[in-house]
């Protein structure tokens, strides 16, 4: 059965049809969605995500970095965790944040509670759900280093715990481990966070050191979804190979390899279409192994369906 006749019952979120991607990425770019749904809360996810079709083709979004949608769209609903955003709080000695919670904002509250080990989160430009399913990490943490336990959501809305142990997790990944028992789909909902003593002031000057380095290194005031390709395992670093292959300010369209942190594909006009910056990255990954024989890997997740 088609989304488009169900009558959605009890749904206090925003449900919207034909909402185009590029409102809701930070390249600025993509598709529409056939459907877009904000929900209030947790429990309004798990209303809708229960009344949704067992084949319905999902997608989650927190602040829209780290994705592009190609120019066909998504042929399904995307859900907007970002809207339904908590402050995070402290529980039984731990630091609790849905995924729909800004990292930066986790951060924050860690230090104003005197934690530490969680100053790197003020560095990754998304969300907790998005950090979790990504494992993803900048300046020597990663975010599964501090994961005590998960609560994660199924296609029929149910909400289930799980322990850290029951996940494999390394460089930019994350999932199930093969004899955890699932019934199809989860999507993480909310983390609780294990956090050492710290102290709010030294805390604060980690985060504020931290973010005055990503301001002279990267492209923060132009569209983007932060680092396009993983690091290689040799140990070089994908900007520097970008960079040695002569590619640090090509251009595909409106998009282009920032000359800033070559790592970074921007959208200086906001002109720049889905098809140009996934033409970009092909371009950029193709020469790169053909003058240093390293494969890049994406670190972006491009979806949807090409125009």
């Amino acid at each position: 059965m088609s989304t488009e006749t169900i009558q959605f019952q009890g749904l206090r979120g925003e449900l919207r049809r034909d909402q185009p991607m590029s409102w809701h990425v930070s390249w600025k770019a993509g598709g529409p969605a056939q459907r877009c749904f904000a929900p209030v809360d947790l429990e309004d996810l798990s209303n809708f995500l229960g009344q949704l079709p067992a084949a319905e083709p999902i997608l989650f979004v927190g602040l829209g970095s780290n994705l592009l949608v190609r120019e066909g769209g998504w042929p399904g609903t995307v859900i907007l965790t970002h809207a339904a955003s908590k402050r995070s709080r402290m529980e039984d000695g731990l630091l609790y944040a849905e995924a729909g919670v800004a990292c930066p904002r986790v951060a924050r509250f860690a230090a104003d509670n005197n934690l530490g080990s969680a100053e790197f989160l003020t560095g990754i430009p998304g969300t907790v759900g998005g950090a979790l399913a990504g494992n993803a990490g900048c300046y020597g943490g990663e975010t599964w280093d501090i994961v005590e336990r998960v609560v994660t959501i199924n296609r029929h809305g149910q909400l289930r715990r799980r322990a850290r142990e029951e996940f494999e997790f390394g460089y930019r990944h994350c999932e199930l481990k093969a004899d955890a028992s699932s019934d199809g789909d989860e999507w993480f909902a909310s983390a609780h966070f294990r956090l050492p003593e710290g102290h709010r002031d030294e805390s604060r000057a980690i985060m504020q050191a931290l973010l005055r380095k990503r301001r002279s290194t990267q492209p923060l005031q132009l569209p983007n979804a932060g680092s396009v390709f993983r690091n290689p395992a040799e140990g070089k670093t994908a900007a520097k190979l970008i960079q040695f292959c002569g590619l640090r300010g090509a251009e595909r369209g409106g998009a282009r390899v920032s000359e800033k942190h070559a790592n970074f594909i921007v959208n200086p006009g906001g002109a720049a279409s889905a098809a140009d910056i996934e033409g970009l990255i092909l371009q950029v990954q193709a020469e790169v192994e053909e003058k240093t024989e390293v494969r890049l890997v994406p670190e972006v997740h491009i979806v949807g369906e090409a125009a």
